[in-house]
């Protein structure tokens, strides 16, 4: 069987225990405004550019047969309405400086890749993470993927938003071992609002996994003006504080590595200008989940201060 990826990032340590390589599969049913895989929205192939790398050399347009690329003087133009996304002017260009984003590979082609690293797995505790966009929307892609990793004694995590029916849940759950769980918003208008979908299915979804025998972590982006809130993140804590298998509530900080993707698909980003929160802000979150009796972690990210860049701290306040 085969299934859509964009991207296979090696000794990832973010996307669940030690060390893992997570796949991550295009396709996404939201639209946030924070998205920081644009790239995984769309379950179409799609080209990105980058223009620091161009070289001016021309093959590209050359290439294209529907005369979708030309170039005036120094500045490339891209008419995304003729371009096929044949992927000619990929192969041509030398310097990557027009890249593929989405190929199609086989489950047994990505985990002959992904197991190259099991010895650092198993030294970590680590394993594979499937995460997008949202992988459930190739739930049997999804599937295979997770029962060949487990045939070859590989740990499994599923990183998803949950907006999905359950039936997709129900074909990957038997060959995973740890579900991370995307919880943004709960008021129903902001989710909306800013995700472009509603929570309702979301919610019945994490009821269910809550209540299942599948360890569990909820992460929560902190995103500024839209999930940051003392009561937005008490009511996610409140939610989630009865799941029997929940080990820990992560705190994702809010960054600005996306904008460079925004620009190389030539696509507006609705936080442009968004700083990270600060180092105290996350603190004062992570305190009011404490607070209700939950072990809860901040991912590295925020600001010392105001004017600073982001940080490289991780903070845990366990139970």
């Amino acid at each position: 069987m085969t299934g859509r990826v964009f991207n296979i990032q090696r000794f990832s340590i973010h996307d669940g225990p030690g060390i893992r390589t997570t796949v991550f599969l295009k396709g996404c049913t939201l639209r946030c405004l924070w998205c920081h895989n644009p790239e995984s929205i769309s379950f179409e192939r799609e080209l990105a550019f980058f223009p620091s790398r161009c070289i001016g050399c021309g093959h590209c347009i050359a290439a294209c047969p529907t005369g979708a690329l030309s170039l005036a003087g120094e500045q490339r133009h891209y008419a995304r309405e003729l371009c096929r996304v044949c992927g000619k002017c990929v192969e041509v260009c030398y310097a990557e400086a027009i890249v593929m984003e989405g190929r199609d590979v086989s489950a047994e082609e990505v985990v002959t890749e992904v197991a190259r690293d099991k010895a650092f797995y198993d030294n970590s505790g680590g394993g594979v993470t499937l995460s997008g966009g949202e992988p459930l929307l190739q739930a049997d892609f999804a599937a295979e993927v997770l029962a060949l990793c487990r045939d070859r004694a590989i740990h499994t995590a599923l990183d998803t938003a949950a907006n999905v029916p359950w039936h997709a849940f129900e074909k990957v759950l038997p060959n995973t071992d740890l579900v991370l769980l995307d919880l943004k918003v709960m008021d129903p208008e902001r989710h909306r609002e800013a995700t472009g979908g509603v929570n309702a299915l979301i919610l019945a979804n994490a009821r269910r996994l809550g209540d299942s025998a599948w360890p569990l972590i909820v992460r929560v982006p902190i995103i500024p003006g839209w999930t940051d809130s003392a009561e937005n993140i008490a009511a996610i804590a409140d939610f989630v504080r009865g799941f029997p298998r929940l080990e820990y509530v992560e705190l994702l900080p809010y960054h600005r590595f996306a904008e460079g993707k925004y620009e190389r698909l030539e696509r507006p980003y609705g936080l442009r200008g968004a700083q990270p929160p600060l180092a105290a802000d996350l603190e004062r979150l992570a305190a009011i989940v404490a607070q209700r009796g939950l072990s809860v972690r901040v991912a590295p990210g925020g600001r010392a201060h105001p004017a600073e860049e982001t940080s490289s701290r991780m903070t845990r306040m366990d139970e």
